[in-house]
């Protein structure tokens, strides 16, 4: 969609998005990250229900495995608006992805069993039980985890959930923003997530440079983790807060080593991968599948994909295994019916228009576990065991990757 001048600055139409929100909606919570996004976004939300008397939910995800200064501005700024909200502070275990290990896929965060482990003990302030939440169930997945809070937290009532994403960052946060359907009342910067429950992005057309004006002119509080990144050398849109062992989020292990070290080797304790994803996250090439592959000599891109899989643990495998016999199964009723092709355009392939074995094996090599790059979303985890059993028995009438089933057929 084409952008449209609203002949007001940026920090004007936030407000004007915020009392709109306000005005419109029974329940409100603030989905705060610590970051430099969802830290502006804070300050302007608490702010306006700070003025008009009204409390609202501060709602943080404690990963445990985070920088100590993000902490420190988590603290500050659940202090600072305590007058004026409902703390959240979420340190209960969640499960999310690690790309960083094909060993361990998916870490838990404020694992139980790993306790003698934890990067460090749990802030008093804190939810620290699962059992707070009659959603929760041991195993629950982030991605879960989000939007079931925020159904259960509008006790159904009509709610908004603000979240701090710009459309600069990413063209997916951008088709978030830009999409014509599913907005409330013809905002295009509100997103339906669960049924009466609607994200809102009041700050989605800021610029980099707007979040850092902002707090040059105001002097509000903000995470001090960024002023140590400008002195690594990492530029304005390098810096970036999030979950440490994700695709994108790894490639920034490494500042953990420089600035936080005693946090770095608990790290390497914590998490399965960290070092491997520390040192080869930011490489290009085959070792985690960054920008351009190569192909081995002697091997085509499918008999490079089947190697990947027999080199890789036999439950991932089995994964992988799963995905990509839908991916197979998916494209044959679209055309390909003797099989995806080794390689298509690349071009093509890229805009996710053309199956390809080497976008297979980019996938493998990524580490990516739940397939995204091929268009997968994240299976529940209450399901996932179903899903492991209705998928081998798929694969075996498909015959893809055919899984041999004792079930007495």
């Amino acid at each position: 969609m084409p952008k449209i001048d609203l002949g007001i600055n940026v920090l004007q139409a936030a407000q004007q998005r915020i009392e709109w929100t306000f005005d419109n909606f029974d329940r409100i919570y603030c989905s705060f990250s610590a970051g430099k996004d969802s830290g502006v976004m804070a300050h302007l939300v608490c702010q306006e229900a700070r003025k008009r008397g009204r409390k609202i939910g501060l709602f943080f995800l404690d990963w445990e495995a985070q920088f100590t200064l993000t902490i420190d501005f988590a603290r500050q700024i659940f202090e600072e608006y305590k007058d004026c909200t409902e703390p959240y502070w979420i340190s209960v275990p969640v499960k999310t992805w690690n790309a960083c290990s094909m060993h361990e896929p998916e870490w838990t965060a404020w694992d139980e069993t790993k306790q003698n482990l934890w990067v460090r003990e749990k802030e008093d302030i804190a939810i620290k039980e699962g059992s707070h939440f009659p959603f929760w169930y041991e195993g629950i997945m982030f991605e879960e985890f989000v939007p079931t809070f925020g159904q259960w937290y509008a006790q159904g009532e009509l709610c908004a959930a603000f979240v701090g994403i710009r459309a600069q960052e990413s063209l997916n946060r951008f088709r978030a923003i830009s999409r014509e359907k599913k907005n409330f009342d013809g905002k295009m910067y509100s997103t339906n997530v669960v049924e009466n429950v609607w994200n809102i992005y009041p700050i989605y057309d800021w610029k980099t440079e707007d979040i850092w004006t902002f707090h040059g002119r105001t002097g509000l509080l903000y995470n001090k983790l960024y002023d140590r990144m400008h002195q690594a050398g990492m530029t304005l849109h390098q810096m970036r807060i999030c979950e440490p062992f994700g695709d994108e989020s790894r490639k920034g292990l490494w500042l953990y080593q420089v600035v936080e070290p005693a946090v770095w080797s608990k790290l390497l304790m914590r998490v399965n991968g960290a070092n491997t994803g520390k040192m080869y996250s930011n490489k290009r090439g085959s070792i985690m599948g960054n920008h351009t592959i190569k192909l081995p000599e002697g091997h085509t891109w499918e008999s490079f994909a089947i190697s990947l899989l027999q080199s890789t643990p036999p439950k991932t495998a089995e994964h992988y295994k799963n995905k990509i016999a839908v991916y197979i199964k998916w494209w044959k009723a679209r055309g390909y019916e003797n099989g995806i092709p080794d390689e298509s355009d690349l071009k093509i392939e890229n805009a996710g228009k053309a199956p390809s074995w080497r976008r297979v094996c980019k996938t493998l090599l990524k580490n990516d576990y739940w397939c995204k790059y091929l268009g997968f979303s994240p299976t529940k985890t209450s399901a996932y065991a179903k899903y492991a059993d209705l998928m081998a028995r798929r694969r075996r009438d498909w015959n893809i990757f055919p899984k041999v089933i004792d079930d007495g057929r």
